[in-house]
């Protein structure tokens, strides 16, 4: 296996963190989920991480998208520990939720067809790609999966 893998493939590249991508957790896009207004995916993402009422609370008061990175990697606050088996399954709710509610974001999503969809992180191999594009693209699959449903949904309208 060569040291990088081939790049040629098409595919779309997209920031998880960046604030004017439609498809990124950071967009200023509130959703509904846990009879609560969350101000970003992020916010309800890494409040969702911990078992604390009161800290995801703190989380999702927080103003600033920094500010809730940097809350969602406390090492002093307990995390859920069921964090690994459902980490995946909360962030695809969030994104499912924020594409049902803003139009906009859905369209986004649908107008990538059927191309490969990639979190180009340089540092985070669980969520993107990584440096070398070896990690696992969690992000990138959520997305996929998420727009296979509304796929599938649009279909079942016709």
């Amino acid at each position: 296996m060569p040291l990088f893998p081939d790049m040629s493939e098409e595919a779309v590249y997209i920031s998880m963190n960046d604030k004017n991508e439609l498809l990124s957790r950071n967009s200023n896009h509130p959703i509904e989920l846990e009879d609560k207004e969350w101000p970003t995916v992020e916010h309800y993402f890494q409040a969702m991480r911990f078992e604390s009422e009161s800290y995801q609370e703190k989380i999702r008061l927080s103003s600033d998208v920094s500010q809730v990175e940097k809350l969602g990697k406390s090492w002093t606050k307990k995390k859920r520990p069921d964090l690994k088996k459902v980490q995946t399954t909360l962030m695809t709710r969030a994104l499912y939720i924020k594409c049902r509610t803003y139009q906009d974001v859905a369209t986004r999503l649908l107008e990538t067809g059927d191309i490969k969809l990639v979190e180009n992180s340089q540092f985070d191999y669980y969520w993107g790609c990584g440096r070398d594009h070896r990690g696992d693209n969690h992000y990138g699959k959520v997305l996929m999966n998420v727009r296979d449903k509304l796929n599938s949904l649009n279909n079942a309208d016709e």
